[in-house]
C-alpha cells in the first residue's frame, strides 16, 4: 500500500460528501490541504455530478490548476471553462431510461451543457439545487428526450431503497451503453457509458500525462467507487457505505470531520515525504 501512494502525482476528488460538509459547505482544511499537495509537486483536481455553474466558486475557492470534470465526466472543461471534452448520451438511451424513471414514480431531471430541466418544479430538492445554482429551474414540459443534447438523466426520490433497486437494475448487462450510479441516497444519475468517474481518471491520465497508477482518488459513494478501480490509490470517506470502503485502499474520517484533509496528509503527503526521506 505504501509502494503505490508513494508515486501519485495526481488526486481526483469528488465534491459533495467528500470536499463539502453535510450543509454543503467546502470542510476546513480542504483548501490549505490542496495547496501542500501542490507545494509537494502533486496536482489536483475535482470529479463532480454537478454541473460547471456549481463548481466554479468551488474550483476557485481550491486554486485549481487543472480541467476538472461535471456531469460525472459527461463534461471535461478548462479553467477558462472551455468544454474540452462533452460526452452525450444517444437519444434512444436517454428515451428508454427517461420511461423507466417515470415508470418508477421518480421525478426525472435533464442536463444539457446549457440548461437544467425538471419534471415536478415543486418536487423534493428542486428549490434547495435552485438555491445552490443561482437560478430557477425550466419546466419539462415534455417526456420526448430527442428534444435535447442530454448530458445527464437524474431520477430523484427521498424513497431511498427504491432508488437504490433501480440503480442496480439500470446497472445490469443490458444497459451496456449507460453508466448508472446513485451520487447521493436521492440522486440517481444516468450518463453515456464513457461518462463516468472511472473514465475521468483514464482521461485526466491521458490530458495530463500521468499514469493511472500514480493517480489517487477519493470519494463517498457508489459513483466514486467507479474512480477507485481506476487509480492507483483510492480513498473512502467515513461516510461511505461498508460496500464503497470495501473498494478502496484506505478509509479516511467523515466529511464532518476535515476527512478529505486528513487524508492528504495520513495517505497521501506523509508518504511521499517517507519517500524523499528513504531516497
Amino acid at each position: 500500500m505504501m509502494n503505490t501512494a508513494r508515486c501519485i502525482s495526481l488526486v481526483v476528488s469528488d465534491v459533495d460528501g467528500t470536499l463539502l460538509d453535510d450543509n454543503k459547505q467546502l470542510t476546513q482544511g480542504a483548501p490549505a490541504a490542496v495547496q501542500r499537495l501542490y507545494q509537494a509537486g502533486i496536482r489536483f483536481t475535482i470529479a463532480s455530478a454537478r454541473p460547471p455553474r456549481m463548481t466554479r466558486e468551488l474550483l476557485q475557492a481550491l486554486q485549481v490548476k487543472e480541467p476538472s470534470a461535471c456531469f460525472n465526466g459527461a463534461l471535461i472543461i478548462g479553467l477558462d471553462e472551455k468544454v474540452l471534452r462533452k460526452v452525450p448520451m444517444l437519444s434512444a438511451d436517454a428515451q428508454r431510461v427517461a420511461d423507466d424513471i417515470f415508470k418508477h414514480g421518480f421525478d426525472l431531471w435533464v442536463w444539457t451543457d446549457t440548461d437544467w430541466y425538471v419534471s415536478n418544479p415543486v418536487g423534493v430538492h428542486v428549490a434547495h439545487h435552485e438555491e445552490q445554482m443561482g437560478r430557477k429551474a425550466t419546466h419539462l414540459t415534455t417526456q420526448d428526450m430527442s428534444h435535447f443534447e442530454v448530458l445527464k438523466l437524474v431520477g430523484v426520490s427521498d424513497e431511498h431503497d427504491a432508488l437504490a433497486a433501480a440503480e442496480k437494475e439500470l446497472s445490469g448487462p443490458q444497459n451496456a451503453d449507460i453508466s448508472a450510479t446513485r451520487s447521493s441516497a436521492y440522486y440517481l444519475d444516468v450518463t453515456n457509458a464513457k461518462a463516468n468517474k472511472g473514465e475521468v481518471v483514464l482521461m485526466l491520465s491521458e490530458m495530463l500525462h500521468i499514469p493511472a497508477e500514480n493517480v489517487a482518488t477519493i470519494g463517498d459513494m457508489t459513483t466514486d467507487a467507479l474512480m477507485f478501480g481506476k487509480s492507483g490509490t483510492s480513498i473512502a470517506m467515513g461516510n461511505a457505505s461498508d460496500d464503497v470502503k470495501a473498494q478502496a485502499t484506505f478509509v479516511t474520517r467523515t466529511n464532518n470531520q476535515d476527512g478529505f484533509a486528513y487524508a492528504m496528509d495520513a495517505f497521501v503527503l506523509s508518504r511521499a515525504t517517507s519517500r524523499v526521506t528513504a531516497d
